[in-house]
């Protein structure tokens, strides 16, 4: 029972936190092991109970606990969890709830799409200045998209007769 309880707690404990070894587990993932565990109910388990549970075991100038603080941590829980059992019932259900429980990642990130974006990303719906920026298909132009090519002729831009320098009547 316990051996489950301990990978479920090195599951948790190294979520999100690239340097953790897995054998002390930080506040915050305490409670997303109760929350997504079913120990954090809501009404006789709460956010407020899992943050005290955890500051009550903890040593006191630390920011972590290890499997024996999470222990008790899980006894008081379950003792205020599961009231009408005695306390070794009660971290038994506990231990019930997180057994091969895994952190939960759904709906973490979403990319949304909603409203104004589709709209201001629409470059067919672009006008003026920002409408040369892309072509037809809605490609992107680059560098020649963005800045006003120079002309480098050798005549002014106003000039009519472009083009018609004759080189005979050079010497």
């Amino acid at each position: 029972m316990a051996s489950e309880a301990e990978k479920t707690f090195q599951r948790f404990a190294v979520f999100g936190e690239s340097s953790s070894s897995g054998t002390e587990m930080n506040n915050k993932n305490f409670s997303k092991l109760c929350k997504d565990c079913g120990v954090m109910d809501g009404k006789t388990v709460t956010s407020t109970d899992v943050d005290i549970v955890f500051s009550k075991v903890k040593a006191k100038n630390a920011r972590t606990i290890t499997f024996q603080q999470f222990q008790e941590a899980m006894k008081e829980l379950g003792q205020k969890r599961f009231k009408s059992k005695n306390p070794d019932e009660a971290l038994e259900n506990v231990f019930k709830l997180i057994e091969g429980k895994d952190p939960a990642t759904t709906g973490v990130t979403k990319a949304t799409t909603v409203g104004g974006v589709s709209r201001l990303t629409d470059t067919s719906k672009y006008t003026g200045t920002h409408k040369e920026r892309f072509d037809e298909s809605g490609k992107g132009k680059g560098l020649a998209g963005r800045e006003d090519m120079t002309d480098n002729s050798g005549y002014v831009s106003a000039y009519k007769g472009a083009g018609t320098y004759d080189k005979k009547f050079t010497k």
